[in-house]
């Protein structure tokens, strides 16, 4: 009961300072310059009543990326395994996500993501190769667990990759010998689906695991040899990629703070503000 007075004694208090302070300006105008007109200055009183959000409200935007990515493969050519070597990059995987929360607890999210994914493949013994593309994603997610610290939640979704660069090395008996690189090749698919889960913690790093069950190569990929023969170095090549990610947020980590007392009493006499709790 004191508490849910204690707002109102406090206004009845500011009300009445207010008038005491008015009247002796106006009586000190008063007698100093009674032949004189005497300009009015009114003070402006106001007071507000309401009520903190339970959780980020709107849509905000955080930037961060995949960070350093070490990927892996299963391969097979002619339905037999091939040898490959599991592959770490650091440069370029970044991004942003626009974020919606719907309560302290639950959210979704989207955005746009740059990623440089591949594999290391030894189809011989004296014969490596490193092949890779750069991809622009869509993520579809939500999250669950703390969205409003960030102390730890959740989050899972699906994704699809524009590949618009590829680049492949060789090498023979370590050694490389020959490299090269295609704007929107026809050796990958164009569009690269995937499934992603992971969880975050504050101050905002991760890890991701994100797996793409389309064949990585494009086996209807045609080429020429020396020749001039038609040739399809792709067709009895498959490949699946899987990768574990440390996911990071740079900015736009300004975790939503939830007031413990829910609503507020906001009390305005000219510049003086005065804010109650409760």
């Amino acid at each position: 009961m004191k508490c849910k007075l204690l707002p109102l004694c406090l206004l009845m208090l500011t009300l009445c300072c207010t008038v005491i302070a008015q009247d002796k300006k106006d009586s000190t105008n008063n007698s100093s310059a009674p032949d004189s007109t005497v300009r009015e200055e009114k003070t402006v009183f106001s007071i507000i009543f309401g009520k903190y959000p339970k959780h980020r409200e709107g849509v905000y935007v955080t930037h961060g990326g995949d960070g350093p990515l070490l990927s892996f493969a299963s391969m097979k050519e002619n339905g037999e395994h091939m040898r490959n070597i599991p592959r770490f990059t650091l440069f370029f995987n970044i991004g942003s996500n626009f974020n919606k929360d719907f309560s302290k607890n639950f959210g979704i999210f989207t955005g746009i993501n740059l990623k440089n994914i591949g594999l290391i493949s030894k189809p011989a013994d004296s014969l490596k190769l490193k092949q890779r593309v750069y991809t622009l994603g869509v993520p579809v997610g939500f999250k669950l667990g703390d969205l409003s610290s960030g102390s730890l939640f959740f989050f899972a979704g699906g994704e699809i990759d524009l590949a618009f660069n590829y680049k492949e090395k060789q090498f023979v008996d370590g050694d490389k010998v020959h490299k090269f690189n295609e704007w929107f090749s026809d050796r990958t698919p164009l569009l690269m689906p995937s499934l992603f889960a992971g969880f975050r913690f504050n101050p905002g790093f991760g890890l991701k695991v994100q797996y793409y069950p389309q064949n990585f190569f494009n086996p209807d990929f045609k080429t020429k040899d020396k020749s001039g023969n038609a040739v399809y170095p792709n067709r009895n090549l498959e490949a699946n990629l899987v990768f574990v990610t440390l996911g990071y947020n740079f900015s736009g980590v300004d975790y939503f703070k939830v007031k413990k007392k829910r609503h507020y009493m906001k009390m305005k006499s000219g510049k003086a503000e005065f804010e109650v709790n409760y």
